[in-house]
């Protein structure tokens, strides 16, 4: 991959991305990120038997499911770097014009507003985990990117323009993506779901690899990160798998039976069970 030369700056790009969108899987299989495309300043946790995460919020919010598509774009550059054989280090430089085309986002001025405010959260987001990346723990908090600059130029009328996107990614998702090599690719349509959608696809990548999975619903709510009421997720999933939207992946949310109380019958919602297939194993029976 040939590298372009920004002239009067000292580094090279990163940029452009020519391969496929790739992702690193504990990050597609746990709720790192809020579901939302607003603030989001409440703390946010999942436990299960082995997993433990915790993010703490800074007065800009914890980072969004829509502030991962930076990550995604950095992971991708990083990956690519490593089947070309090139030295990597944890710094990357990057268009934010190249950024938003493999993202779909359009370069408006808007889009560079919201691209520093993502930046600041994954700088400013807190995370503490215990899930190992390239054979080592980590106790204590990080963040997402220890540094994230603009780098500007400024016309003759001093209008700035931004040049370049400077980032320095943490050491924890560093060592995951260079030794463990758990990554895995995004369908190019995730970029137009929505937040849960997002979070059900991931899922889906991540634990559909050897075939269907069955799992409760109420697992699968916390395993999104999906901060309301278990009710409200049912009825927000049967949405979704009704409409079908998830590439490559069917979800089949199977009742729980009835139960009778006091002479009326009702349903447990979280004894209610949901069953993701690949596609392809639907095509092929």
């Amino acid at each position: 991959m040939s590298l372009a030369r920004p002239q009067g700056d000292l580094f090279s790009l990163d940029s452009p991305l020519l391969t496929e969108v790739r992702g690193e899987q504990s990050l597609m299989a746990f709720p790192f990120f809020a579901l939302s495309k607003g603030k989001w300043t409440k703390p946010l946790a999942y436990r299960n038997e082995s997993v433990s995460i915790e993010i703490v919020a800074t007065s800009k919010g914890v980072a969004t499911i829509y502030d991962k598509e930076v990550l995604l774009y950095i992971a991708s550059l990083m990956v690519a770097k490593l089947e070309a054989g090139v030295d990597v280090s944890q710094e990357f430089y990057f268009t934010a014009h190249d950024l938003f085309r493999i993202t779909g986002i359009s370069g408006s001025a808007r889009s560079y507003s919201r691209l520093s405010d993502a930046l600041e959260r994954l700088q400013g987001t807190q995370i503490k985990t215990n899930i190992e990346a390239g054979g080592e723990g980590q106790a204590g908090f990080f963040s997402w990117l220890s540094e994230a600059q603009l780098h500007y130029s400024k016309t003759k009328t001093g209008v700035k323009r931004l040049k370049a996107v400077k980032v320095r990614l943490c050491d924890w998702l560093y060592r995951a993506i260079l030794r463990d090599r758990r990554v895995l690719d995004y369908a190019p349509s995730y970029f137009q779901l929505g937040p849960v959608e997002r979070r059900l696809y991931e899922v889906a990548r991540s634990a559909c690899i050897t075939g269907p999975i069955d799992v409760d619903l109420d697992e699968l709510r916390l395993q999104l990160g999906y901060q309301s009421s278990l009710k409200h997720f049912r009825f927000e999933l049967k949405r979704i798998a009704d409409e079908d939207v998830i590439p490559g992946y069917a979800f089949n949310l199977v009742d729980a039976p009835l139960i009778s109380a006091s002479g009326r019958a009702r349903r447990n919602a979280g004894a209610a069970r949901v069953k993701i297939t690949p596609r392809a194993l639907l095509t092929a029976a």
